[in-house]
């Protein structure tokens, strides 16, 4: 695509519908096809900010470290349970992904990161959210804790640290044990990336 291509997409209306922890507006859009001809769109967009998450691994005992927690939408979406296993993750909160992410792994797992690595960013649901994920690895020594780790008291978080071996968490993908979207993204990532990372 050329770099002086104008936008095929305008905005032509967009109205808060509800702002609290998350923005949710109703949009109109037009969209200029391809082939000239104008359509318009009617969409929903779910904004609630960027985050981080982070795959942490212990190469000497070949584990990855793993929070199992409570998940609304995946409660309401038929998951069980809600309980998911997955890796640490949470919002930005105004700071850079590399300092959110040493946050949130040490609220989560009580594991001080240093020496992190950016693998990649994604979108996991780009049709309805705004969420971009910055995606870190990061080596550890699961026998040395920093903190206790168990999420903050005060936002409601109950977090189960887990700990296992890399193949069984690579394995829970197939069985449904892990269904997390970048859990499973850096789990293969790092089943990819085993002789020089893991």
């Amino acid at each position: 695509m050329s770099a002086e291509k104008q936008s095929s997409i305008r905005i032509v209306e967009q109205q808060t519908v509800w702002k609290r922890f998350i923005h949710l507006r109703t949009i109109v859009l037009e969209q200029t096809r391809a082939d000239g001809r104008v359509e318009f769109l009617d969409r929903e967009v779910h904004d609630h900010g960027a985050a981080a998450a982070i795959l942490l691994v212990d190469p000497s005992r070949r584990t990855v470290v793993l929070v199992r927690q409570f998940r609304p939408g995946a409660f309401f979406g038929g998951h069980a349970d809600g309980f998911l296993l997955e890796i640490p993750a949470g919002l930005l909160d105004d700071d850079s992904p590399e300092d959110a992410i040493s946050r949130e792994a040490m609220e989560e797992t009580g594991y001080a990161v240093s020496d992190l690595r950016h693998v990649f960013d994604m979108y996991s649901s780009p049709g309805t959210l705004t969420e971009r994920v910055s995606c870190f690895a990061a080596h550890i020594d699961s026998s040395k804790q920093d903190g206790k780790g168990g999420g903050v008291d005060g936002e409601g978080e109950d977090i189960e640290i887990v700990e296992m071996p890399i193949d069984e968490a690579y394995g829970l993908i197939a069985t449904g044990g892990i269904v997390d979207s970048k859990t499973i993204m850096m789990l293969q990532w790092l089943m990819l990336n085993r002789e020089t990372f893991g």
